[in-house]
Formats: structure tokens, C-alpha cells, sequence
């Protein structure tokens, strides 16, 4: 990222939103256009995201019935709603699972893409389009899961709100299950090396604001490229989902990235990429949380 002199700005949320918006039709063009490598998922039939394939085996023993046939995964008989759904890539996995799926966005394009993607594949999703701290209401449905993964909630400047609606859109014992980048990564300036603290861990009430015209996947420049971020200690994200009624189950670290963060880290496969040695052992990469409705 190439931030601002001072990354601290004012700016009130639906002015972030729509300049965010504008960068992710953008972004979402790209992914669909070949950032994204969509050709397993077209060729495999029994493929699925390199993100869900992560998150599935710390999603599986908590779901409210779980199956499985010669150890594949199936979520036959769950109703899944996938927050901030991007392009799809995740949701057809979950449908390729058995799942009936719902996916959300707030970007036109990234759900356009999508669309086509899942009637490529010959998956049955449905298709929101809104704003996450909205969900509830432009959904108007419950869920026996509800997901979200990977970058999502710096994207947005109200946890409270967000817990709010996950709560609602939940069953009565269902769970909701976060993998996101770990609120220690993104203290780091990862343009200098090596990467060293800059960034706020704390939230202050103020966004950060960046301007950068590449995306984390593809060769491809944006031209709306000012965005709005906000940093979310895992403090608050963890009081948020209690102080809406969520019960915390699990919660784990973890040492890889679906991105390359930083030009120093290495690519370990489909899982994506690591911190070098001694790096590895200093700075997390992701957290996540399982929590279920009570």
C-alpha cells in the first residue's frame, strides 16, 4: 500500500463506502478477468477454494450436523450465508458441498461475476447484493451458518453493528465462523524491509486512508484507487460477538496468508504464502474465531 503522509482521516462512513465500492467493481473485474485462478473450480468438479479448503477443518466440528462420506466434507442439509462474498469463489465451494448457499456483497461487479460463475459451474446460489452492516434486514432470512473470510472486517467501521447482524442472521445454535488477517500483521509498514511497526492497533475513531492502484491478485491498475480502512484489535472483535449474544468456542492463529502481504514473504503452495525465518515465529498472519448462537 502506498499510504498517506498522515493515514488518519475523518470521513464519515457512507463517503468511505462509496469510495471502497468503486475500488472493489474495480478489483472485482480484475479477479474475474484473471487475478483469480478460476480454472480448477471449472475443471475439477470435486474442487474447491484454496480459502475454504483452509477453513474447513476448523469450521467442520463445530457446524450443528456434520457429515461425511470417506472423509470429504459435506454440508448436505446446511443453509450458508457468506458475508462479503467478493466473486464467489468460496460461496460455490460451500455449494459444491452441499450447502444452500446465500452470498452477499455490496460491489455490483464482484456479484455480476459471481453470478456467472455459479451458473457456469451449474451451482444454485442466491445473490444479495447490500451492505454487510445490513445484512439482517436486506436478507431477511436465518442460517445455520453464517461466514466470512479473509479481509474483511477492515473494511468496516462498526463492529458492534456487524456482530448485530450476524446474530440476527443466525439460528438458535448456529455458528459463525471468521478467518481474517491478524490485527498484528497489519501494524507493520510492509513496504520497508524488513517490515517494521507503523500502523495503529487501536481503533481511535478515525478511518485510514490509502491510495493504491495494484489489487492482491493480478497484474491489472486501478483508477479508483482511495480507500477507507479501519484497524479492529481482536479485543473488539471478540467483545463485539459476546455483546451480541454469540458464545466463543475456538479461536486459532495462524502462520499463512492467502496473499502476499509482503515481497520478503515465501509462497508455500495453495495455502499461500509464509513469513521467512526468524520472521515466522514473530509475526502472525491470521485469526480465527468460531462462536455459535445461544
Amino acid at each position: 500500500m502506498n499510504p498517506n503522509n498522515n493515514p488518519d482521516v475523518e470521513i464519515d462512513w457512507e463517503n468511505a463506502r462509496a469510495a471502497n465500492q468503486e475500488n472493489w467493481d474495480e478489483r472485482a473485474v480484475l479477479h474475474a478477468g484473471g487475478g483469480y485462478n478460476l480454472e480448477p473450480l471449472r475443471t475439477d468438479p470435486a474442487h474447491v477454494s484454496p480459502v475454504v479448503a483452509y477453513d474447513l477443518p476448523y469450521l467442520l466440528p463445530h457446524l450443528p450436523a456434520v457429515h461425511s462420506t470417506s472423509g470429504t466434507a459435506d454440508l448436505s442439509g446446511l443453509d450458508l450465508c457468506h458475508l462479503q462474498c467478493h466473486i464467489g469463489t468460496d460461496t460455490v465451494s460451500f455449494a459444491r458441498l452441499g450447502a444452500r448457499v446465500t452470498g452477499l456483497d455490496f460491489s455490483p461487479e464482484a456479484l455480476k461475476a459471481a453470478r456467472a460463475l455459479a451458473d457456469e459451474l451449474g451451482h444454485d446460489v442466491r445473490w444479495v447484493e447490500g451492505d454487510v452492516l445490513e445484512a439482517a434486514t436486506i436478507v431477511e432470512d436465518q442460517f445455520d451458518v453464517v461466514y466470512t473470510s479473509i479481509g474483511t472486517i477492515c473494511w468496516l467501521n462498526d463492529l458492534a453493528a456487524w456482530a448485530r447482524q450476524i446474530a440476527a442472521l443466525l439460528r438458535s445454535g448456529g455458528v459463525f465462523y471468521i478467518r481474517d488477517g491478524h490485527p498484528s500483521l497489519y501494524i507493520f509498514d510492509e513496504m520497508v524491509h524488513p517490515p517494521a511497526p507503523r500502523y495503529r492497533y487501536f481503533p481511535n475513531g478515525k478511518a485510514q486512508s490509502w491510495d493504491d492502484d495494484t489489487t492482491y491478485a493480478g497484474d491489472g491498475k486501478l483508477t479508483s484507487t482511495r480507500t477507507y480502512e479501519w484497524p479492529h484489535p481482536i479485543s473488539e472483535v471478540v467483545n463485539a460477538l459476546l455483546a451480541a449474544g454469540l458464545r466463543l468456542e475456538a479461536m486459532h492463529e495462524g502462520d499463512t496468508l492467502p496473499w502476499e502481504f509482503s515481497t520478503e514473504m515465501v509462497q508455500v503452495g495453495p495455502e499461500g504464502w509464509m513469513w521467512p525465518e526468524p520472521l515466522r515465529d514473530v509475526i502472525p498472519c491470521t485469526f480465527t474465531l468460531v462462536a455459535r448462537k445461544v
